[in-house]
């Protein structure tokens, strides 16, 4: 439906890297063709280490659309007055710094996941977007598509009951052995291993099916248990496996008894299902790639519910869209700068904090330490 309070949030690209061409591509889609009539995007600057690698990205991923004024710096692409909010694509280890110098400038921040090298970055920035009044996103971009949308919607609604335990896991063949120890993966300088990279994704899973769940009252894990299996080519993790649990606590007001047994490799291939949520009365599961999935399946089970009805059978949703998936986190920027809102709804500065949390207890109990210099707060 549309609305009288229409945005076209003006944006700017920060990095000309691979996650940085899907975002400006899906941002460049009509929004109409997902039914979105509230906002709209423009790309209004790209900062990149010069300005012909700024110009060589807007020829190739934005028509050559000259409107897109090319930085060969991102402090340039801050100060331009006709930018509002900022997309940034850098690695991880300089998401901070980067970002500290968006929010100094006055722009809403959407920046890549992991949000940051560790939590205490992370809650400096949201000092400082707190302090500059700008909104300050993850990117988690998995939480906006539609299909995470229906999965939540059906988890919550009541017929499969409270969740009890899931698990989920992002896997890659990076083919470590015959790629350069630079390469973002392999690198500790940027942060690299299989926790910070991958992740986030199945986190996000257990976030939305146990953290998000009614029944938690926003509870923390009451337990974090981690284990990490280190390559010897660089000693970054190859393949990490975490558990989070949720236990019902008087002084949390939580209800749910729940676990998440989650893990991520850079030397296998993705499972399939990619997430398996089991429920009393019944499992979901997810095909990868889980972090832009487009089925799930819902089995079921014959049993009664409190009001004495059963439900049975399976349920099966594909979901179809113009884009790759990345526009629907940039419709709830706009939507949220548009409304005056410095946090979204959906994905809150809390769930970032959790999801960093996590990763420093992870690391910790890993023995995975980042080399002097990476972390920038500590």
């Amino acid at each position: 439906m549309a609305t009288s309070k229409t945005i076209t949030l003006r944006w700017g690209i920060i990095s000309t890297g691979w996650i940085a061409s899907c975002f400006i591509k899906d941002i460049l889609v009509d929004p109409k063709s997902r039914n979105v009539h509230d906002v709209a995007h423009k790309v209004m600057a790209v900062g990149s280490r010069t300005v012909e690698r700024a110009k060589e990205f807007i020829d190739k991923f934005a028509n050559g659309d000259q409107s897109i004024a090319p930085y060969g710096t991102y402090q340039e692409v801050f100060d331009d007055k006709n930018v509002d909010a900022v997309y940034i694509g850098t690695p991880h280890t300089v998401h901070y710094a980067t970002a500290l110098n968006a929010i100094k400038a006055g722009k809403h921040v959407l920046c890549e996941k992991p949000v940051t090298s560790n939590a205490a970055e992370l809650r400096s920035l949201l000092a400082a977007a707190k302090e500059h009044k700008v909104f300050f996103m993850e990117a988690m971009w998995t939480r906006f598509q539609p299909l995470a949308l229906e999965v939540k919607r059906i988890a919550e609604e009541g017929s499969l009951g409270k969740p009890v335990v899931l698990h989920a896991d992002l896997s890659g063949d990076f083919d470590v052995e015959n790629i350069p120890k630079t390469h973002r993966i392999l690198d500790p300088n940027l942060g690299g291993g299989a926790l910070l990279d991958l992740g986030p994704y199945p986190l996000v899973w257990a976030i939305i099916a146990l953290y998000e769940n009614p029944a938690n009252n926003k509870a923390q894990p009451t337990t974090i248990t981690g284990n990490m299996l280190k390559t010897p080519l660089t000693g970054v993790d190859s393949s990490t496996a975490f558990t989070l649990s949720f236990s019902p606590t008087e002084s949390s007001g939580s209800s749910l008894a729940a676990q998440a047994i989650l893990s991520c490799s850079i030397t296998l291939d993705a499972p399939k299902p990619g997430v398996t949520i089991r429920f009393e009365r019944g499992t979901i599961t997810i095909d990868p790639p889980i972090y832009c999935p487009k089925s799930f399946k819902v089995s079921y089970l014959n049993k009664g519910n409190k009001s004495g009805g059963a439900t049975q059978g399976t349920l099966e949703r594909t979901f179809e869209y113009v884009g790759k998936g990345w526009h629907f986190q940039a419709d709830e920027v706009a939507r949220c700068v548009r409304d005056g809102k410095l946090e979204s709804d959906s994905w809150g500065h809390d769930k970032s904090l959790l999801e960093m949390d996590i990763f420093d207890e992870v690391r910790k109990q890993g023995g995975y330490i980042f080399p002097p210099g990476v972390e920038k707060v500590v």
